[in-house]
């Protein structure tokens, strides 16, 4: 006989039956992972603390901010009407009369806008006399044009949040 065929055979002479990989995998790693999923889930849950009678002790956390109502009124400010030379490459000047009007996340903000109205109006003024005519055609370069006033207006009234730059009216002459 060879050492493998005395490992099958035990001492009292009957084959010993050995379990297959799927009957191992059936009868013991399957049941195992059961039980540990079904404990971390009565854990987790907080079933467990109920059963064994934990009394839930809460600290008391700090009030949340409250968060602002999206259906309220909106809140809107109209800046003064600009009027602005474009940057032009031909003799002919070209010029820009725009009535901008903003969004405020609160009614409460007017003041701190009012306040760093010349900053604002000056921040407008920089970049619209930057502007060609070519970088207002379409509904992209209004697009750009919405977002460009909005970062400039948002770095100048920090604090304050504004939500939206919209037109009134706008003229390209």
């Amino acid at each position: 006989m060879t050492a493998h065929a005395e490992d099958d055979v035990p001492t009292d002479g009957l084959p010993r039956k050995k379990f297959s990989g799927k009957k191992l995998v059936l009868f013991v790693i399957l049941p195992l992972v059961l039980l540990i999923g079904a404990g971390a889930g009565v854990y987790f849950s907080g079933l467990l603390d109920s059963l064994l009678g934990k009394k839930e002790e809460h600290a008391e956390a700090p009030a949340e901010p409250a968060q602002p109502d999206p259906h309220a009124a909106p809140v809107f400010y109209d800046l003064p009407d600009m009027l602005v030379n474009l940057n032009s490459s031909g003799k002919r000047p070209a010029f820009l009369k725009i009535k901008i009007s903003i969004q405020l996340a609160k009614g409460e903000d007017i003041p701190a806008i009012e306040h760093v109205l010349p900053r604002i109006i000056d921040n407008f003024q920089v970049y619209l006399r930057e502007l060609r005519l070519e970088d207002l055609k379409g509904s992209a370069g209004m697009y750009r044009l919405r977002q460009e006033l909005l970062m400039r207006i948002t770095a100048s009234a920090h604090p304050v949040k504004v939500k939206d730059v919209l037109f009134k009216e706008m003229l390209v002459q």
